[in-house]
């Protein structure tokens, strides 16, 4: 078992946790896990357009076949991103709209939600990982040195983590 490759998938599941927490700014990866019905299956959405950012609060959304145009945006609105498509039979708009001070506050809520998620997630890894060297029924010095090894993982890991919450926390609280 892998404990620092487990541990570096969680933070890879944070950051995009934390990415689709969006800060008042276009991101196209907003529209990660949005899939539209195309040809009778179900698409991701940057399958089949291409979705650029032309300016900090816009994300256009060009689809290569404009017959999916009409099911892109009844995909959109499904998702509820809280954003209202523009349609104008060629691209597809969405207008990200200012955020109060109150939504802010309650994505860093949700960031630190996240955060503290991974939290519990990194000491779960810890927590097995220590069971598994316990039964190894190794000499008392290298276990020891097997459990230290693991608590200077999980500290490292810990403080990625409030380094990403700081990050994502001045992101959003930025204006």
């Amino acid at each position: 078992m892998n404990v620092e490759q487990m541990m570096k998938k969680t933070i890879e599941s944070l950051e995009n946790k934390l990415l689709n927490i969006r800060a008042g700014r276009a991101n196209p990866s907003m529209l990660n896990g949005i899939m539209v019905e195309y040809y009778g299956s179900k698409t991701p959405i940057q399958s089949l357009a291409n979705i650029t950012v032309p300016e900090a609060r816009q994300l256009f959304i060009k689809p290569f076949d404009r017959g999916v145009l009409k099911e892109m945006e009844r995909s959109i609105n499904e998702a509820n991103l809280g954003i209202t498509p523009t349609n104008n039979g060629e691209i597809i708009i969405l207008t990200i709209p200012e955020l109060t001070e109150e939504r802010r506050k309650e994505y860093v809520k949700m960031a630190k939600n996240a955060c503290e998620e991974a939290k519990v997630a990194l000491r779960n890894i810890r927590q097995d990982a220590n069971n598994e060297i316990k039964k190894l029924e190794m000499p008392e010095d290298e276990e020891k040195r097997e459990l230290e090894d693991i608590q200077e993982l999980i500290q490292k890991y810990n403080k990625i983590v409030d380094d990403k919450m700081k990050e994502k926390e001045t992101e959003l609280m930025s204006v």
